[in-house]
């Protein structure tokens, strides 16, 4: 062979190495961790912050790797072929198309790319400097391209910039959460944090607080000795005091201020004037996100507050803790008072109280039931009924069916509910 062989199979090897790196480097660059990326950036590693500046610049990026990568495999191409027809004449075309084909499919495609995706943030940072570099050389080029491609797309009636991500920033989160959750990366408790965490600016104080038809309050006009015995009784420490009608809410007493009122009047519980020891209350509209309110607690260094709906009326109760749950999950101390919500069933259906919260019940079973236009699971049966059902009735709704156990008046005290397809319920945590 000449010399100008030696040279052109030289060249060939040089622009199958070059091809390797450019697809090794655009698999890499589009699959690596930006969190992870930032992470190290803020931790001084260069190589993360030139992969990150290149990502800021994406289609420029793509530009530099595609004209690169092309540019190279058109370059081989070209000199394998004139070589093979000084070898062979006009069969070396069809010789140099196989070799090339299968140079160029292994050896500068396939295989740079399963290595980089197997390791994309190594890759990324090994290779992140001569990007950088080549993006920089070919930027006039890349530049005139950029707009001959968006002036194309502005003919073809397609504006470039001008469409949204489908999903925000807190949804991709979520996305990428449930996917770590499905590989096993992240565990279903762990998957729920992160999603109430997410979900505080959605949630509105209504959600969940705690109905006036379950708060447990006490009348400021009964006898000292009633109203201590209400308050040792009671599984909570605050209790609203309530004048005339039940309504009427005129303070919140502290059950601390109480036992420190029986102390400095030596137990003779006629001295005390439970009115006088209610603290005023906090009242909030029940359409306030839960993020706000849980910075209300933190900013009035309080725990409790009334919730009253646009009329003033008094709906309910909210505490820190409610709002805690939302994040971390049922939190139950020693003076909880044991209530039956949910028997999961061995078939996957389960037994539930028709107060439970739909959001309790979704994150229990891994359920998805919708709580848009109502909070719990009895309020869920009744709005999709449009009606309030008998005891033995049953519905099919959103992929479950929902058979009415029991029933208070017009309340729906126990349900169960069923999956329709067995094999798509997950097991509880």
């Amino acid at each position: 062979m000449t010399t100008f062989d030696w040279l052109s199979i030289a060249i060939i090897l040089v622009c199958l190495m070059l091809s390797f790196f450019f697809a090794g480097s655009e698999t890499a660059l589009m699959a690596f961790s930006r969190a992870r990326m930032l992470r190290l950036e803020k931790k001084g590693n260069r190589n993360a912050g030139i992969v990150n500046r290149l990502l800021d610049q994406r289609e420029r990026l793509i530009g530099a790797l595609l004209l690169g990568n092309n540019a190279v495999n058109i370059a081989a191409s070209s000199l394998a072929t004139s070589l093979f027809l000084l070898w062979f004449g006009d069969v070396g075309v069809i010789y140099a198309t196989i070799i090339m084909t299968v140079l160029v499919v292994v050896f500068a495609e396939v295989l740079p790319k399963t290595v980089a995706i197997n390791d994309p943030d190594r890759i990324a940072l090994a290779t992140s400097n001569a990007i950088h570099w080549v993006v920089r050389l070919l930027g006039p080029v890349l530049i005139a391209i950029e707009a001959l491609v968006r002036s194309i797309l502005r003919v073809a009636g397609w504006r470039v910039g001008d469409d949204k991500p489908v999903l925000s920033a807190r949804e991709e989160l979520r996305g990428a959460v449930d996917l770590l959750h499905q590989e096993g990366g992240v565990e279903k408790h762990d998957r729920d944090m992160f999603g109430g965490l997410l979900d505080l600016r959605d949630l509105t104080v209504s959600d969940v607080m705690i109905h006036r038809t379950e708060m447990i309050t006490i009348d400021a006009g009964e006898p000292p000795e009633d109203v201590v015995k209400a308050v040792l009784a009671a599984p909570v420490t605050r209790v609203p005091l309530w004048r005339d009608t039940a309504e009427n809410i005129i303070g919140i007493l502290h059950a601390k201020d109480l036992l420190r009122a029986i102390q400095a009047a030596d137990g003779d519980l006629s001295k005390i004037n439970i009115a006088e020891l209610a603290l005023p209350p906090w009242f909030v509209p029940d359409i306030r996100p839960l993020s706000e309110q849980l910075k209300a607690f933190r900013r009035r260094k309080t725990h409790f507050a009334l919730v009253v709906d646009e009329y003033g009326e008094v709906m309910g109760l909210v505490t820190l803790e409610d709002i805690l749950e939302e994040i971390v999950g049922d939190i139950s101390d020693e003076h909880d008072v044991t209530v039956t919500g949910c028997k999961p069933q061995p078939d996957g259906s389960v037994v539930v109280d028709g107060a439970v919260p739909i959001r309790d019940l979704n994150r229990l079973m891994d359920w998805s039931l919708p709580d848009e236009d109502a909070t719990t699971i009895a309020g869920l049966v009744i709005h999709e009924a449009r009606a309030i059902p008998e005891i033995g009735q049953s519905f099919t709704f959103h992929g479950f069916r929902f058979r009415v156990l029991t029933k208070e008046r017009n309340r729906i005290t126990a349900l169960h509910v069923a999956p329709l397809h067995r094999k798509a319920v997950a097991k509880v945590a």
